[in-house]
């Protein structure tokens, strides 16, 4: 007969079994009497100045200029009218005669709107404080547990401090301040003719859902702002580098071709001589193999920053050649554009060509977006050391039937890039008759500058 064991449980740690066998009830009470440690007693009287009020709001922005410089300081004004207010409510709302005992009431109720400047947690606890003291100091066995200082004097500290902290300790300050009353009233209502713990109640909850949503409205528009923040710099740099790889898509297209005449050439070039020497062959091989192998390298290096939808144009990269063309096609769109070209004109590198004919073309797009039926003037100059552009456009008609459409200035971000490739200078900037300017250089090296360098080189090597 064969005895079949079952391996017993662990027993369980020490000290855990209690812990994991808490209801959800017991840890979410655990959690709340947590948060009303953490908020209204842990540190509650920590020096915790008023911050001054941001001046660049939408209303202040409207203020004078000596008024909006002092409406930093409004939350403080704010409160320190209130403190008047709760001093003057305990003074003559005082059954206490006049003299003393009415300024101690109205001094009592006026302290703890002050402390919210500094100490605002502290405040609240001294405003509950001051409620029993005001009505001692009262004497006329009227109103209970609040005296008219101490009702204005609560009600201010609470919208204070709410509006100072979190929606949590606006909650757990109602719930303390509901218990005040409710122990006030069981305790020693039964000696006043009036207990007005009710009135304070609904009172300071209708201020402190106010304070919440506020709260609530403020904490959704910063991170809304935030959000906005971190879409418009991604979007900028998403549109950084679709130019970048653009750029080199279309370097790629230039160097692949002269790489190919190079490597072309240096297969044929031992055909042309009679008898060529073999170290001759041996460097025209070499030639050979370098193009391919930098043409194999360029390919490679292009696949990875090329999109997977991404077709390789059929038509040839255009040039500043092609810039007639280009104002045909854009005076077809109703933007009366003149073209103007200064100095010698002379072949350029393919990159610069392409370049210029690329920032030409953005900027007369920019053009049609921002300014509809204005007119628009390009400016190439061949100068010495360089090709010099220049693209600006008047104001647009008033009134006009086409409305502007804005764009977030990515067309100026690619036409930088561009430029700065190139080792080049731009500036973009509005004109002082209200239309916009676009000016750009691009340092073109002399083939004779070239050559010395070279020569140089060869020379020290």
């Amino acid at each position: 007969m064969t005895e079949t064991t079952h391996p017993q449980s662990p027993p369980p740690p020490s000290g855990g079994g209690a812990r994991t066998s808490r209801s959800p009830e017991y840890r979410l009470a655990q959690n709340a009497l947590r948060g009303l440690r953490q908020d209204l007693f842990h540190d509650a009287f920590a020096y915790r100045p008023l911050p001054r009020r941001r001046t660049d709001g939408p209303f202040v922005r409207r203020l004078p200029g000596r008024l909006r410089s002092s409406a930093d300081h409004l939350p403080h004004a704010v409160v320190g009218l209130a403190a008047l207010l709760a001093l003057w409510a305990g003074s003559v709302g005082s059954g206490a005669s006049d003299g003393l005992p009415a300024l101690l009431a109205g001094l009592v109720c006026a302290v703890p709107v002050l402390a919210t400047l500094v100490r605002p947690v502290g405040a609240f606890w001294l405003s509950v404080a001051a409620a029993p003291v005001a009505a001692v100091l009262d004497g006329s066995w009227g109103e209970w547990p609040w005296m008219p200082g101490a009702f204005l004097c609560h009600l201010t500290v609470l919208v204070v401090v709410a509006a100072r902290t979190r929606p949590r300790t606006a909650a757990w300050m109602w719930v303390l301040t509901a218990l005040y009353g409710f122990l006030a009233d069981i305790l020693f209502g039964g000696s006043y003719y009036y207990t007005n713990s009710a009135p304070m109640m609904v009172t300071s909850a209708l201020a402190l859902l106010v304070v919440a949503v506020w709260h609530i409205r403020r904490t959704a528009e910063q991170e809304v702002t935030a959000q906005q923040t971190v879409t418009a710099h991604e979007r900028s740099r998403r549109t950084l580098l679709e130019e970048r790889t653009t750029i080199a898509r279309e370097l790629h297209d230039v160097v692949a071709h002269h790489m190919s005449v190079v490597a072309i050439q240096a297969e044929a070039a031992p055909y042309r001589v009679e008898n060529p020497p073999p170290e001759l062959e041996r460097a025209f091989a070499t030639i050979r193999e370098n193009a391919v192998a930098a043409l194999t390298e360029l390919r490679r290096i292009l696949g990875v920053v090329r999109a997977e939808d991404y077709e390789a144009p059929d038509a040839p990269q255009p040039t500043l050649a092609d810039l007639d063309a280009l104002l045909v096609n854009v005076r077809g769109t109703g933007l009366e554009v003149e073209k103007v070209t200064t100095g010698a004109v002379r072949e350029l590198p393919p990159g610069v060509e392409l370049s210029a004919y690329r920032i030409v073309q953005e900027a007369l797009s920019n053009s049609l977006r921002h300014a509809p039926g204005a007119t628009a003037r390009v400016e190439v100059s061949y100068v010495l050391g360089g090709l010099g552009l220049r693209i600006v456009n008047g104001p647009p008609p008033q009134p006009s039937l086409v409305k502007p459409s804005p764009g977030a200035g990515h067309g100026i971000t690619g036409m930088r890039e561009r430029v700065t490739m190139l080792d080049g200078e731009m500036t973009a900037g509005p004109t002082d008759d209200g239309g916009y300017e676009v000016a750009v250089f691009l340092p073109v090296t002399a083939v004779g500058d070239a050559n010395e360098g070279t020569e140089g080189n060869e020379a020290g090597a």
